[in-house]
Parts: structure tokens; C-alpha cells; sequence
């Protein structure tokens, strides 16, 4: 009885240490998220980045964005990714085997017409389907729509890899709602870096439930009504502003929201591109680009950076959010297996 009650003793204690580690790690991490927030914002406090992004000679920019079967906002998402500010830079949208009728009202609502379009093809994915079309209205000259055979989000972002001919790409959830100045703070991190080499960036992504959205912008935000989703901005805050941003300043940062990401396409193509055997493909580039810089011994580092670049709906029913972090949870536990 006495060596039980040892043992249970000696659990309790040591339970306590972890969780007393786990506290003190997490108000770490508060306190360097905190002084980095604050010299970011002072930094760039006095800098005015806008003419200079917007100017011609900006870094070139894809944003890639698959779509599978989003007939239904569609054409206003692809209306919000082309409101960008940016000047030097281009949107792929890679219709995923969508069953519905999402190419015929890209088709419809931006005048598109089929291509001959050379396709650098450094990694396998599924064939194209109709093939990829171009805008027949200046308006429209920086979209293209590349309608291609299922496979999924990791094979339609490798396909868009393939065909894109600018130096960074950015990866985004086609129903997300982009900031109209995202890229010129996204591009940031890889234009001030000078000792080392900025291989990703991530930024801020926030929760869009209630807020009043047309047209592609956002006109007003508002508190959603539902404590599921106030739970999860809570939640975001927490992981985005406290500990992505305390990781990226310790250089430890090993994921870049898949909702929103900026990547150096040669070190992405480098790696293989995304791995379409997981479902956390995210992740898993970030761990392998990071690998690949360490096996050559190249000074590196992931950003982040704390400004709000993209918004998207949070799920606001109990199936949705516990599908989702189930999902989140194989993810993660795949990749930890993985390295």
C-alpha cells in the first residue's frame, strides 16, 4: 500500500512539473511574441513600402489557389485575389475535377478563352482536364485557370507550381478573403533579409463569420454570435500573435498556415513540392524546406509577421469544428512521424 501510494505520489509530482513547464514555456513565448510585435511595429512605423512594392520592378508574385467544386462564391473569390495592390504579379486558379459548374462561371464571368500554355512539368501531378485558359479582356490579364483532373489541394498546388513562372508563390484557400495590401507586407521578410535567407512567411489569418463582405472586400467587422467560433478567434489570437510570432523570432517556426503562405518556389521545387500522401501538406513542406536548407548549410530562417493578411470562415457548428481538428490532429502526428 505504501509503494502504490509512493508511486501515485511521485505520478502527481511529476505531472505537476509538466504542467507548471507547459505554463512558464507559454508566458515565454508571450513575452518574446510581445517585444517582437512591438519592434516590428516600430520598425515599420516610418517606412512607407507601398510605392516601392507597387513599383514594376517588385519581386514577382503567383498566387496559387485550387478550387474543388466553390461554383457558389466562385467568381467573387476569384474577384478578391485580382483587388490586390501589388503590381508584378499573377493569380492561378487550378480547378480541381470540380464536378459542379465552377469553370463555366469562371468561363462566363472573366471572358475566358483556352490556351497553349508551356507547363514546366519538375513535379508529377494528374493531367489536365479542359486545359488552361486565359482572359480575352485586358481587365483580367494577370488570371489563369488551369482546369485539371482530381487529385487534391497538395496536387493542384504542385500543378500550379509547374506552371508558374514568377520567383515566389502564394499559397491560399480559394475561399479566402485577401487583404488588398497582402503581398506587399508578405514580401517584406524576403526583401529585408540580408544575412540570412527567408525561404517562407506567414502572417496573421483571422476569422471572417459575420463580418459584411461584397464584392470580394471586407466592408465591416463584426463579433460573430456563436461561442464556438468567439472560442476559436480567441483561439487564433493565441496561436498566431503569441506563438507563431515568438517561434519565428527563435527561428523554430515549422508551420505556415496553409490558408495563406508565401514560399521561394525554387526551394519548394527543390524539395519535391508538396507530399500528396499526407493530410497536413502545410506542415510538411515547411519541415522538409527547412531540412533541405540545414543539409546545405545555408543560413535560413521562416517568417512571420503579425498584420492581418487573410481572413476565412471558421466552422460554426460542433461536426464541422471536431471534423476539422481531428483532421489537424492526424496531421500533425503523421509529420512528427515523418521526421
Amino acid at each position: 500500500m505504501n509503494i502504490t501510494s509512493s508511486i501515485i505520489d511521485s505520478l502527481d509530482f511529476i505531472f505537476f512539473g509538466f504542467a507548471i513547464a507547459a505554463v512558464a514555456s507559454y508566458i515565454i513565448l508571450a513575452i518574446i511574441s510581445a517585444f517582437e510585435t512591438v519592434n516590428y511595429m516600430k520598425k515599420n512605423s516610418f517606412v512607407n513600402y507601398t510605392e516601392i512594392l507597387s513599383s514594376s520592378i517588385s519581386p514577382s508574385i503567383s498566387i496559387i489557389a485550387p478550387a474543388y467544386n466553390e461554383s457558389l462564391n466562385i467568381v467573387e473569390n476569384v474577384r478578391s485575389l485580382l483587388s490586390n495592390h501589388y503590381v508584378n504579379y499573377d493569380v492561378i486558379i487550378v480547378n480541381d475535377g470540380s464536378k459542379d459548374d465552377s469553370l463555366e462561371k469562371l468561363i462566363a464571368a472573366y471572358d475566358l478563352v483556352k490556351v497553349d500554355y508551356l507547363i514546366n512539368n519538375q513535379l508529377q501531378t494528374k493531367p489536365l482536364r479542359q486545359g488552361v485558359f486565359k482572359s480575352t479582356n485586358p481587365a483580367f490579364e494577370k488570371l489563369i485557370v488551369v482546369d485539371k483532373e482530381n487529385g487534391g489541394k497538395a496536387d493542384a498546388l504542385n500543378f500550379g507550381l509547374n506552371i508558374s513562372t514568377n520567383k515566389y508563390v502564394a499559397c491560399i484557400d480559394v475561399d479566402c478573403l485577401l487583404l488588398e495590401d497582402s503581398l506587399q507586407k508578405m514580401i517584406k521578410p524576403f526583401l529585408e533579409s540580408t544575412d540570412e535567407k527567408v525561404i517562407a512567411a506567414g502572417g496573421v489569418i483571422r476569422i471572417a463569420n459575420s463580418c459584411k463582405i461584397k464584392d470580394g472586400k471586407l466592408l465591416d467587422i463584426n463579433l460573430p454570435k456563436s461561442s464556438i467560433v468567439k472560442a476559436q478567434i480567441l483561439e487564433y489570437l493565441r496561436a498566431f500573435l503569441l506563438g507563431r510570432m515568438a517561434w519565428s523570432k527563435l527561428n523554430g517556426l515549422l508551420v505556415i498556415s496553409g490558408a495563406f503562405g508565401l514560399f521561394d518556389k525554387k526551394i519548394a521545387l527543390e524539395v519535391g513540392g508538396y507530399d500528396t500522401k499526407t493530410v497536413g501538406e502545410d506542415m510538411e513542406i515547411i519541415v522538409r524546406m527547412r531540412r533541405h536548407m540545414e543539409e546545405k548549410k545555408v543560413k535560413y530562417r521562416v517568417a512571420y509577421i503579425p498584420d492581418p493578411l487573410c481572413w476565412t470562415e471558421a466552422p460554426d457548428s460542433h461536426k464541422i469544428f471536431i471534423s476539422q481538428r481531428n483532421r489537424w490532429t492526424l496531421r500533425n502526428n503523421r509529420n512528427i512521424k515523418k521526421t
